[in-house]
């Protein structure tokens, strides 16, 4: 019988540069922000993509979101290695992502996740090649948004490569 949990998430998104000017002209106001998380002793510092104006120095909500399917996928992943006993001794994901911007509003398209994965033992390759398809399928954000996300994992043995 499953029942429906509800988890419930705060931020606060702070316009941190409204001293540089207002929004009186498009060109002329500060995109960088501040973002912070209820209960965490962290705030990030972001603004937009350079494209649009924003500071490159800066994260912006696209590597955010990027960052969020990645994160997720590898939770999943280590989770359910751990669970059945397969050792993880590292990864790493490159991810990639795509957006598509037409008159000035723009969507992702695809997102294609590149962990590259090493484990212990050569015996457990197949499986452990086998659960990324399961954490795509667990993985929180990868659920909540309406484009594709992909996976091509690159896993090796200890001693030597296998994809």
């Amino acid at each position: 019988m499953s029942t429906e949990r509800l988890h419930d998430y705060a931020t606060t998104v702070t316009w941190v540069a409204a001293g540089a000017g207002s929004t009186k002209t498009y060109a002329g106001y500060s995109r960088d922000h501040a973002i912070a998380f209820e209960g965490k002793d962290v705030t990030l510092r972001a603004s937009a993509d350079a494209t649009f104006r924003g500071d490159k120095t800066l994260v912006n909500p696209e590597e955010l979101l990027l960052a969020a399917l990645s994160s997720c996928h590898m939770l999943s992943y280590l989770a359910f290695c751990a669970l059945e006993g397969i050792e993880i001794l590292s990864y790493v994901d490159r991810a990639r992502g795509l957006m598509s911007e037409t008159g000035g509003a723009g969507q992702f398209v695809s997102v294609t996740l590149e962990p590259q994965v090493v484990i212990a033992r050569r015996a457990d390759f197949e499986r452990a090649v086998a659960l990324h398809g399961a954490a795509h399928e667990a993985c929180f954000i990868a659920n909540s948004v309406n484009f594709p996300v992909m996976h091509r994992p690159v896993t090796s043995a200890a001693t030597a490569a296998i994809n």
